[in-house]
This record gives structure tokens, C-alpha cells and sequence, in this order.
């Protein structure tokens, strides 16, 4: 054995892997360890049969050492006790839904180990502790910055394992606690009956979902889901030659016998894969069973019913809000949520500096000053007065500047904040939006960063006002709008450097109401007294606002933004350019690519920046056009 494999951190892995394999029983299973990224739980990578875990420090202080195996813990009891087939069963269509019924699934996992294993509930509290400090949970000051799935993990958490939560949430628990009915308390309170059976613990947390009003059709899909079991049931008790029935062909029999052979043939790898396209809002084009909650996917409404003529609009704006970034948090955690997203991606610096110095060679070539030379009138030309010494009969020579057609140029970078940016997305957007500023500026060329996105998940304040007002039909716009000042074009990005770090901030990203942002963003352009004006939008996906599509025709979002674009492309000096991250833009906007990997987005914002400064763009109007209002 070699003198590497006998020290303490060698050892450490070794049984820290064993114990996996052992909690998990699965005895071909691996772990690998590395640096984690602060706040996100431990990722298992393309292969099925490795886990990768935290390493704690070469000394193993004992905080590190609990919570890299509070995480191992944690994996390897989800493996042993979740069966993806049923969670995929009953797993909600719309993202809020889906996250409070992913989060309370890996409660009943931990929390039937904690029970049988005293040192596994002290390992994944640790590892729970840590992993909010991080998130900056224990400095969350008001509900609407504690996400609503965490809370609701650590309340079933504590209802079936007695166990309070960490104290860097407990603050994230009390805000809800006092929010929550008390009916709905007392069904977290009833999962510590079904906690061993996870089918009925799964339509427990779905009429759970449901009675928060979260899902839309939640109850019908309860419904049917208890007539397909009694359905099941009852074909069980019947026999074959009743399933066929009287005078019927056996072969409809072998066929449903065939597919269901077919089903059941699905290897656990193809039902996560299944169940990870469910979750990221992966769908064929055309598909018919599109849900509003899916970021990406277009709302399932009957669009023939929609109304054409009805135009858009908010129906209350008074609690939407445009805040600067610094407003949102503190300058210590914006601090340290820069310095979480530098170290993210440090990896990327080197790639995406290469592409900005590309481009500030090739914009710094378009500024560079040309002349002249022998003009019988301008600045004299000093280089050639030698030749007037040697012969007085040479005149002198003059030079002049010429013109270049370099134009005083702002762009400004819209950047979706919706939740389904969450995590490397965002991380990608902030650090190329970072690069960009830095490289523009320093070619004269003045960038604005703006986020968008909304101030609460399914509605805020003005879909009480809704309520409040006996729910008129066809409301319009039923959420508050957030717009956020990252960088203004006039504030340095020395400045400007630390706001990026806002966008890893957990409870931030939200929905997304691309219409009403793009003409924000627009307006602000049309302030601006250079003469070009760029417009880059960053999205991954169509407008999602669930608490307006409730209420409103499916296209309702969709359809404004189309018009806002339309405005913008024909008839605005604006030019507008949009990048789509894993969803085609193209269908949008006239001008547009889609990426498939957040980490191509630093190259194609340098490269399509590069495109447009080559063009010789649009003349500057004589006025510009009148504002479209929302």
C-alpha cells in the first residue's frame, strides 16, 4: 500500500465510501470527492454508479467532516429508500409544485435514516446547517426571500423525525409557520403516518400542493389518479376471460399486456432520465400536454377561445417595483455572493478574456485615427518639413484628420432572472455580462445591466387586489413586477462589479413577463443620448407567469411579447438581438441565436456584439418613435 493511501484523509474517503455503499446497499457504487460549490447539495455525475461528495480540509476539522458525511448520508439514503417510477408518477406538472414535491420526497428519505440511524440525523444536520448558511438563509428578512419548498421540507422534517431546523433556517421556518393554515400544518403533521409507503406519502404531499392552491387541475389529477387505482383494482380481481369479455379478440389483451411489459422493462437510468427532461421543462414541439408552470413550455389553454381583441394590460401596477441592486441586500452579502460566483467560474475567465480581447481589437481598429496628407490647408505636417529644408522650392503640407464612423454606441444586456435560470445559467449570464462591461468600457462603449423578473411565485399583492375585487374575468397581468438595476450605463463597472453577485442569490429568480421587461428596458434606451443603441435580451424560454395564464388565454404573455418585439424591430431605432439558452428564440425575435450550453453564452454575446459593431447599423432617426405603452 502506498505511504499516501495510510493518511488521515485517505482514510476518511475510504470509509466514507464504504458507509455510502453500505447506508445505500449498493455495493458497486462510488464516491468521488472535490471542492463543492458553496450552497448546492452533492451532484452525481453522467455515471449512475458515482456519487461526488465535499472534501473537508487536510487537518478534518469536525464541521467539514460532518458535513461532507451529512451529505453522503443524505445521497445515500435518497438511493436506497425512493423508487423514481412512483415519484415520477404523481411529480406535478407546474415548477412550484415540483419543488415542494421534490424537497418534501427528500425529507421522507432522510428522515426515515435519521430514525433508524442516530448518527446519520447529526451528519445530514450539519450538512442541512451548512448548506443554508451559505444560501444566506439565515439573514432572510421577509417571506418573500424564503423559497416556500425549503420551509415545507424542513416542516415535514421536523413533523416526522422531531427534529427542529438548522439555525441558519429556522428564521426561513418561523416566516412561513406563522403563514401557513393550520390545515395545512396538520397534514405535515400526518406524513409521519404514510412516511414508509411512498406512494400514499406521495398523494399526501399532492393534496398537500393541492390545498395550497399551487397547481392548477391539481384536484381533477388527484381524482384520476384514484380511479385509475380502483380501475387497476378491479381489472386485477377480474379474470382473463372477463377482461376480454364476451365475443371480444384477445389480441387488444396481449397488446395492453405488451405495453405494459414495454413500461416495465425501464431500467432506473432511463426513469431519472425521464424524470430530469420532466424537470428541466424538456418537451417535443407540438406536444399537447404543455403546462403553464413549465418554464419554456407554452400553457395548456384552448387559444380558439382567446379573445384577439383584448389588449394587454396590468391589473394593478402600483406594487410593481424598479430597485438598484444594492437595495435587495446588503453590501456584506453582496460581497460574498461575488466571491461565490468568482469562484464558480474561474474556470471560464481565461476562455471568455481571449473572446473580449478579440473584440476590443477589433473595436478599438474601428476608432483608430486616420489622416490625410498633402492638403493645401489643415494641421501642418511636421514629418515632411525636412524635405522643405533640403529644397526651399517644396511647399509645405498639411494634414487632416478624417472623419470615422465609429458612433457613440450604449448596449444594454436584459437578462432573465425566472427560476428556471437557477444555477448555472445564471451564474454563466452574470460573469459574461461581468467580462463585457469591463471590455466595452474600455473602448468608449457604455453597457447598462438589467434583470427582470417578479416580486413573488403565483401572483403577489396584485392578485389579492384581484380577489379582493370579486375576481373579474380576464384581469390581465396578475403578478408585481421586479425590474432590476444591475449596472446603469453611466455608473462605472468598477462600481457596478459586486451587484452581479445579486443574481446567485436564492429566493431572487422567480417568473418571468418578457414583454412588459423588454419595453422597460427599451424606454430606458430611448432616454439615451447616444446615437446607436443595442439591445441584447438573454432568455432561456417564453413568458411564464402562472397566476396570470390561471386567468387569462394561454397566448395572453406570449402575444404581448410578439407585439413588443414586432414595435421594437419595425419601427424603433433600437437595435434588438436575443440569445436563448436551451430554447429557440428564434421563433421571437427577427435577430436571435440559441445556445444549447449556458457556457457558450460568454463567446456568443462577444461574437454577435463583434457582428453587429462590423454592420454599419441603422441611421439615427430624425425623432424617435413614441413610447409603447404597456
Amino acid at each position: 500500500m502506498s505511504q499516501s493511501a495510510d493518511t488521515p484523509i485517505e482514510r476518511f474517503k475510504r470509509a466514507t465510501a464504504a458507509t455510502l455503499r453500505a447506508i445505500a446497499c449498493e455495493t458497486e457504487l462510488t464516491a468521488s470527492f472535490g471542492s463543492p460549490s458553496p450552497g448546492q447539495a452533492p451532484q452525481q455525475p453522467d455515471n449512475p454508479r458515482e456519487v461526488r461528495l465535499p472534501l473537508p480540509g487536510r487537518d478534518l476539522p469536525l464541521d467539514e467532516v460532518l458535513q461532507a458525511r451529512g451529505e453522503a448520508d443524505s445521497v445515500a439514503l435518497r438511493r436506497r429508500f425512493h423508487d423514481t417510477k412512483t415519484h415520477a408518477r404523481s411529480r406535478p406538472h407546474e415548477q412550484t409544485a415540483r419543488e415542494i414535491y421534490d424537497a418534501v420526497e427528500q425529507a421522507r428519505c432522510e428522515a426515515i435514516g435519521a430514525q433508524r440511524m442516530a448518527g446519520c440525523a447529526v451528519n445530514m444536520d450539519a450538512a442541512l446547517d451548512d448548506r443554508y448558511r451559505q444560501r444566506g438563509y439565515d439573514r432572510i428578512q421577509t417571506r418573500e426571500e424564503a423559497p416556500l419548498a425549503e420551509a415545507l421540507r424542513l416542516l415535514a422534517r421536523e413533523a416526522m423525525t422531531g427534529q427542529t431546523a438548522p439555525a441558519s433556517a429556522r428564521r426561513l421556518v418561523d416566516l412561513w409557520r406563522e403563514a401557513l393554515d393550520p390545515r395545512i400544518l396538520q397534514e405535515l403533521r400526518d406524513l409521519n403516518q404514510v412516511m414508509g409507503d411512498q406512494g400514499a406519502y406521495a398523494k399526501a404531499v399532492r393534496q398537500l400542493i393541492a390545498d395550497l392552491d399551487l397547481e392548477a387541475n391539481a384536484d381533477e389529477e388527484l381524482d384520476e389518479e384514484d380511479n385509475e387505482e380502483e380501475s387497476d383494482g378491479d381489472r386485477a380481481d377480474e379474470s382473463p376471460d372477463q377482461l376480454r369479455g364476451e365475443g371480444g379478440e384477445e389480441d387488444s389483451g396481449e397488446t395492453a399486456a405488451a405495453s405494459e411489459g414495454e413500461q416495465s422493462d425501464l431500467t432506473d437510468a432511463e426513469a431519472a432520465d425521464q424524470e430530469a427532461a420532466e424537470a428541466e421543462g424538456e418537451m417535443m414541439e407540438g406536444a399537447a400536454d404543455e403546462q403553464p408552470g413549465n418554464p419554456g413550455r407554452r400553457p395548456e389553454h384552448d387559444r380558439r377561445n382567446a379573445p384577439d381583441e383584448e389588449p394587454y394590460r396590468a391589473f394593478v401596477t402600483k406594487f410593481d417595483e424598479t430597485v438598484e441592486a444594492p437595495d435587495l441586500c446588503d453590501a456584506d452579502e453582496l460581497t460574498r455572493l461575488r466571491q461565490m460566483l468568482d469562484q464558480q467560474l474561474s474556470h471560464l475567465q481565461g476562455v471568455i478574456a481571449r473572446l473580449a480581447n478579440r473584440l476590443q481589437r477589433r473595436l478599438m481598429a474601428k476608432q483608430t485615427r486616420a489622416w490625410e496628407f498633402d492638403l493645401e490647408e489643415g494641421l501642418l505636417d511636421t514629418a515632411r518639413l525636412a524635405r522643405v529644408v533640403a529644397n526651399p522650392a517644396h511647399s509645405l503640407s498639411y494634414k487632416m484628420e478624417k472623419q470615422t464612423d465609429f458612433r457613440d454606441t450604449v448596449v444594454t444586456l436584459l437578462i432573465d432572472n425566472s427560476g428556471s435560470m437557477r444555477g448555472r445559467p445564471i451564474s454563466v449570464a452574470a460573469m459574461s455580462a461581468d467580462i463585457l462591461a469591463r471590455t466595452l468600457e474600455r473602448c468608449g462603449v457604455k453597457v447598462e445591466i438589467l434583470g427582470f423578473t417578479t416580486r413573488m411565485w403565483k401572483g403577489g399583492q396584485a392578485r389579492e387586489a384581484w380577489i379582493a375585487a370579486g375576481k373579474p374575468p380576464m384581469p390581465g397581468r396578475l403578478n408585481d413586477l421586479r425590474h432590476i438595476v444591475y449596472k446603469s450605463a453611466d455608473t462605472p463597472w468598477r462600481r457596478a462589479r459586486r451587484n452581479l453577485g445579486l443574481m446567485l442569490r436564492e429566493g431572487i429568480l422567480k417568473e418571468n413577463i418578457d414583454g412588459e421587461a423588454l419595453l422597460w428596458a427599451h424606454n430606458r434606451l430611448l432616454g439615451r443620448p447616444e446615437q446607436r443603441r443595442i439591445l441584447m435580451v438573454i432568455s432561456d424560454g417564453a413568458p411564464v407567469d402562472d397566476s396570470t395564464l390561471s386567468v387569462n388565454p394561454g397566448n395572453y404573455l406570449e402575444k404581448h411579447l410578439r407585439e413588443v418585439i414586432a414595435y421594437i424591430e419595425g419601427r424603433s431605432p433600437v437595435e434588438l438581438i436575443a440569445i436563448g439558452i436551451g430554447h429557440d428564440v428564434t421563433r421571437y425575435y427577427r435577430r436571435a441565436v440559441t445556445i444549447v450550453d449556458a457556457e457558450q453564452l460568454g463567446g456568443t454575446m462577444l461574437e454577435k456584439l463583434a457582428e453587429l459593431f462590423d454592420e454599419e447599423g441603422p441611421k439615427p432617426s430624425a425623432r424617435a418613435p413614441r413610447r409603447l405603452a404597456s
